[in-house]
């Protein structure tokens, strides 16, 4: 019989991360499929087509209608993607490259 080894205890199924901003709180879909099209969207060359399909794949539709009545300018707009994938990866989002 093959050796079975539990992983259920290091495995976190209830908590997915969040952003707060102002008053409000924006979750982050955490799941490793998206995540792997997100890795695959970072990198050196990075449009601001790419920084909108981002969001879309990482804020679900109902908070993304929140995050929208913010008007947030670009560049708040920028940081507060970077922020979330920073709270999906589980780096400082300040210690990334060109920061």
């Amino acid at each position: 019989m093959a050796k079975v080894i539990d992983i259920t205890d290091k495995l976190n199924f209830e908590e997915s991360p969040k952003i707060k901003i102002k008053d409000i709180e924006v979750h982050l879909n955490d799941d490793a499929s998206t995540m792997l099209k997100v890795m695959q969207k970072i990198g050196d060359d990075v449009k601001p087509a790419d920084i909108v399909e981002i969001y879309n794949m990482l804020i679900p539709e109902a908070d993304r209608k929140k995050v929208d009545k913010l008007k947030l300018n670009f560049a708040n707009f920028q940081t507060f993607v970077k922020a979330a994938i920073s709270a999906v990866t589980g780096t400082d989002m300040d210690d990334e490259q060109g920061e």
